[in-house]
C-alpha cells in the first residue's frame, strides 16, 4: 500500500467523476444498485457498534465511499488490485475508509488486509467475474471464514441464465433499460482508460500500475445458479438474489 498521496484532490475528482459516467455504461441501475446492498449491509449489521465491512475490488471507491457516508459507525475497507485506482479513491474520498492493495485469490492476499477481528459484511460490485471458477470457490470459503455467524456477502454484478433464451430476454431488458437512462451516452471503458494515460500527473501510477500483474476477467460465464451452489459448497446457509433487473442481480449470502 502507498503511503501519502502523490494526487492533487482536483485531479483526482475528475477522473472519479468520469469513472462514475463510463460505469454507468456497465451496471444497470447502477446507484440503486449501490443502495440496495448498503441496504442489506445496514439491516445485518444493526446493533453492532462499528461493523468491519470489506469491500472487494473497491476500484476508486465508489461503493466503500457510499458505504461509509450510510454507516459513518462502521469500519470500510476496500481492496484492490489496482494502485492507480486505489490511489484515487484515497485522495478523492479521504479517510472515509482504507485501502489495501492485494490480488484476491492469490496466495497472502487474505493476510495482506491485516484484520485482526471477524468481518461483519463483504461486498462486491462488477468485480468477482474477474475470478475463474476454481478461484471464486477458494475465495468464497476464504470469505466464510473470516465472516463472523450471520455475517453476509453481498455481490452486485451480471449473472448469465442458465437457460439460453432467457439470458437473452434479460440481456435485452437491461440493454433497454440502459437505453432509457442514456447509459451509453457515457464514455466507455477503453476512452477512459486512453484519456487518463494522457495526463501527465498520473505517469508514475500507470507505470506503477504496468508493474503489477493485474487481473484479466475469466467468470463472466458463470450462471447465477453456479455461483448459490459455490457459496453454499463455502458454508453460506442462506443464499439468493435480493434485486434484479435484466441479468443485473445483487445476490446476498448468509453465513
Amino acid at each position: 500500500m502507498r503511503g501519502a498521496t502523490s494526487l492533487s484532490t482536483a485531479t483526482a475528482e475528475h477522473w472519479v467523476k468520469r469513472w462514475e459516467g463510463q460505469q454507468q455504461r456497465y451496471a444497470v441501475d447502477r446507484e440503486e444498485r449501490f443502495t440496495v446492498i448498503a441496504d442489506v449491509v445496514d439491516h445485518v449489521t444493526a446493533g453492532h457498534t462499528t461493523p468491519l465491512i470489506l469491500d472487494l475490488g473497491c476500484g476508486p471507491g465508489a461503493l466503500a465511499a457510499r458505504l461509509a457516508d450510510r454507516l459513518p459507525h462502521a469500519d470500510v475497507l476496500g481492496v484492490d488490485a489496482d494502485p492507480l485506482l486505489l490511489e484515487l479513491a484515497r485522495a478523492h474520498y479521504g479517510s472515509t475508509a482504507r485501502y489495501v492493495e492485494a490480488v484476491i485469490g492469490t496466495p497472502g492476499w487474505v493476510d495482506a488486509l491485516t484484520l485482526g477481528r471477524p468481518l461483519d459484511a463483504v461486498v462486491s460490485t462488477t468485480a468477482l467475474h474477474y475470478l475463474d471458477q476454481h478461484t471464486l470457490r477458494r475465495v468464497y470459503r476464504q470469505l466464510a471464514e473470516l465472516l463472523r455467524p450471520g455475517g453476509v456477502l453481498v455481490n452486485g454484478d451480471h449473472f448469465r441464465h442458465d437457460a439460453a433464451k432467457m439470458f437473452e430476454i434479460t440481456t435485452a431488458v437491461g440493454r433497454r433499460r440502459a437505453e432509457r437512462q442514456a447509459a451509453f451516452d457515457h464514455e466507455d471503458w477503453h476512452s477512459w482508460w486512453g484519456a487518463l494515460e494522457a495526463d501527465p500527473e498520473l505517469a508514475d501510477l500507470l507505470a506503477e500500475r504496468r508493474s503489477r500483474p493485474l487481473p484479466s476477467s475469466e467468470g463472466e460465464d458463470l450462471t447465477l445458479s453456479s455461483h448459490v451452489r459455490l457459496l453454499r459448497e463455502a458454508g453460506f446457509e442462506h443464499v439468493g438474489s435480493v434485486w434484479q433487473f435484466g441479468n443485473s442481480h445483487v445476490l446476498a449470502a448468509v453465513r
